[in-house]
């Protein structure tokens, strides 16, 4: 009888309760879309209408705990802004959002943190900020001005394209940088540093690289638009076809 009645004791206690969010609204050239969580993921698609399709999932152990991981989703006249952030600054990893958004792919994405988990951005070609304390970032078919740093965790870029005036800009603490572009740059500034690590590329780099810091640098053409990568403790990885 009590092994009977231990199963659905356990199942309670690790019973999760799940609710979910979605909101459309306009996102037009101009306005701003800003993204804060405390943990989970966030997936950012670029698609071709002018507005945002916003999807959160909140996962936390009881209904009573959502009090505790409130969802905002602001809709004010400069920008969209989206929120789980845990009450009183907590961190509580039972506590967490996966958020997925839509966007223009030319997009104003004026800020994405995240304090622990993971963000994947793709299809995007307009300009956004984004911060991963601990977590991986991994974006694919992406041009723009485009700014990714994690503190703890990896940052991959697969298929990057450059665009007059953007930048390309990969920074991590503590994580390997991994940039694949999709073509040879006939215009660019490649820069790359890494403190404490290595860095290998198949496009030829002017390198200093026989003490301290590692430090390799490229201009191609007009020397624009930029692509820098720097990581304090890890590797950097460059390839081109």
């Amino acid at each position: 009888m009590w092994f009977v009645l231990l199963i659905p004791l356990v199942a309670a206690a690790f019973a999760e309760a799940t609710d979910r969010h979605t909101r459309t609204l306009p996102l037009p050239e101009g306005r701003a879309l800003v993204i804060e969580v405390t943990v989970g993921s966030v997936r950012i698609e670029g698609w071709d209408r002018a507005e945002a399709e916003i999807a959160i999932e909140r996962h936390v152990p009881t209904a009573a705990h959502q009090a505790r991981l409130p969802i905002v989703i602001e809709d004010i006249p400069s920008r969209v802004v989206i929120r789980a952030l845990q009450a009183g600054g907590g961190t509580d990893p039972a506590l967490h959002a996966e958020i997925v958004v839509r966007v223009p792919r030319a997009a104003l994405i004026e800020r994405v943190h995240v304090m622990e988990g993971r963000l994947a951005i793709t299809g995007f070609s307009g300009s956004i900020t984004a911060d991963v304390r601990r977590g991986p970032i991994e974006a694919t078919d992406v041009a723009g001005s485009i700014r990714l740093e994690t503190g703890i965790g990896p940052v991959t870029v697969n298929a990057a394209r450059l665009l007059p005036g953007g930048v390309l800009r990969l920074r991590a603490f503590n994580g390997h940088l991994r940039l694949r572009l999709s073509e040879r740059p006939a215009h660019a500034r490649i820069m790359a540093l890494a403190l404490n690590g290595s860095i290998t590329s198949t496009i030829p780099l002017t390198m200093k690289d026989t003490w301290g810091p590692r430090w390799g640098e490229v201009t191609f053409g007009t020397g624009e638009p930029v692509i820098s990568l720097d990581v304090v403790t890890g590797t950097i990885e460059i390839r081109s076809p």
